[in-house]
């Protein structure tokens, strides 16, 4: 196993155009140290309709906080058969409205229980990947974007943060390294999954949404798609001339992978958080279409009178999995 995995975080690193040095072959064998006696143990109190969970308590990082992580794996999950995988942020907020904060959840075993039963998808499981509330913002906020904004007004962002009471140091870069090099590494030496990037997925909401599109873009080898919902595009509290949205904007045009081997699908709604978003429908698909994206690999859809929240997600969550991983 621990050869196995060391095989991995190599063969991801590669895959991913990283540059090699000396500090990130450190971490490397300090995560492959970490990780080589990492166990999962069945979630038995968790109220799910279909499948099983498994969980790490406290997966191990050298990249970023240690946190929880959430497998599901679908009814009758087999060894015998080779899963794809949908990698997802804020991974407490799927499976268990019980244990969520606000008793709500996306519902996710559900719906894939459907589609996998109605043959209208490939066979997948679901890595939910923590989120912890306190660094929340910065581990999601693509952390690029930034270099695309004067300096003068970076630090007025960071001030804000500063004066919030939010540490302001971005971890991004760091939350996906935990990613690609210590959770997908893992996943794949301890489950039947397929490694490859065409079989490779990540998703979330908000600033979820805005990481998930990070990630393909960071990692274009990794990941084949990101399912964006209501993607907080204006990247920190909405306000009046918000310079970071045309930041975000700025990378994308300038980072997107090529759009024979990959996808992207985005919505939002129109109501509470969501009212901010449809002023920037038009910016996110001229991106995408002037990058070569169509409708075979590109979705941008608007969902009216749907609110910010798991229960709004959770009704529509079929269409982005479909588009992602129909047959």
């Amino acid at each position: 196993m621990k050869k196995n995995y060391l095989i991995l975080v190599i063969a991801i690193l590669l895959a991913s155009c990283k540059p090699f040095d000396q500090e990130t072959v450190s971490k490397q064998n300090r995560a492959e140290n970490n990780l080589s006696n990492i166990k999962a143990e069945t979630l038995k109190t968790a109220v799910i309709a279909g499948g099983e969970i498994e969980r790490i308590d406290n997966f191990p990082s050298v990249y970023t906080t240690p946190r929880p992580v959430d497998v599901w794996l679908p009814r009758n999950y087999s060894e015998d058969k080779k899963y794809s995988v949908l990698y997802m942020h804020d991974g407490q907020n799927l499976f268990d409205s019980n244990t969520t904060e606000n008793q709500q959840e996306w519902m996710v075993d559900e719906v894939a229980t459907k589609l996998m039963d109605d043959n209208n998808v490939k066979d997948f499981i679901v890595v939910g990947v923590h989120s912890i509330a306190k660094t929340r913002w910065r581990d999601l906020f693509p952390e690029k974007a930034l270099g695309y904004l004067k300096a003068g007004v970076n630090d007025s962002i960071f001030q804000v943060a500063i004066n919030a009471n939010v540490d302001a140091k971005l971890k991004g870069d760091d939350y996906l390294k935990f990613m690609v090099g210590e959770v997908k590494p893992f996943i794949d030496a301890t489950y039947s999954t397929k490694k490859d990037q065409a079989n490779t997925f990540v998703s979330g909401s908000g600033m979820g949404g805005l990481m998930a599109a990070y990630a393909v873009c960071e990692y274009p080898k990794v990941f084949a798609g990101a399912a964006c919902l209501s993607t907080h595009w204006t990247g920190t509290t909405p306000e009046k001339d918000n310079p970071v949205p045309k930041a975000i904007f700025a990378y994308l045009s300038k980072s997107l992978p090529s759009p024979k081997d990959h996808k992207f699908y985005f919505d939002f709604g129109t109501k509470t958080m969501d009212q901010y978003y449809p002023q920037y429908e038009d910016t996110v698909t001229k991106i995408f279409t002037d990058a070569g994206y169509d409708y075979s690999n590109f979705r941008n859809v608007k969902f009216e009178g749907a609110d910010h929240s798991e229960n709004a997600w959770q009704k529509r969550f079929d269409i982005p999995l479909t588009f992602l991983l129909g047959k």
